[in-house]
């Protein structure tokens, strides 16, 4: 069996059907959340929120940049902690109305120095 070019391979991906970005459903306060995701593990590190603009600056530079409900500022993950988000893969569901974000993870995920945001267990 003839196994594909690592060339053939990437040609098909891109060719996958891409979303207009205009095809997202955003709240009402323009803003979508985005579970960021391990590449590697598979583990869920954290949930943040991306509006428009945050969505195309980590398109754009290839690392998560997020909105912050409270400060209503921008901010890129990392940018103070040096704890980047190195992006894989970007995915949305059915609904259009949740990102599901798959990274390289570089240093920790939770402000609180844990790898993920979620460490505590109800059940």
């Amino acid at each position: 069996m003839k196994r594909n070019s690592k060339r053939e391979k990437n040609t098909r991906l891109r060719k996958r059907k891409k979303i207009s970005l205009s095809r997202l459903v955003f709240n009402e306060k323009g803003l979508i959340p985005a579970i960021i995701q391990d590449y590697k593990t598979g583990k869920v590190l954290m949930l943040a929120y991306m509006n428009g603009e945050s969505l195309k600056i980590s398109i754009n530079e290839g690392r998560t940049c997020f909105y912050s409900r409270s400060r209503k500022v921008l901010w890129r993950k990392g940018e103070t902690s040096g704890n980047i988000q190195k992006i894989k893969s970007i995915w949305y569901d059915c609904d259009r109305d949740a990102l599901l974000i798959k990274v390289i993870q570089i240093g920790v995920a939770c402000h609180t120095g844990k790898k993920s945001c979620f460490y505590r267990r109800i059940v």
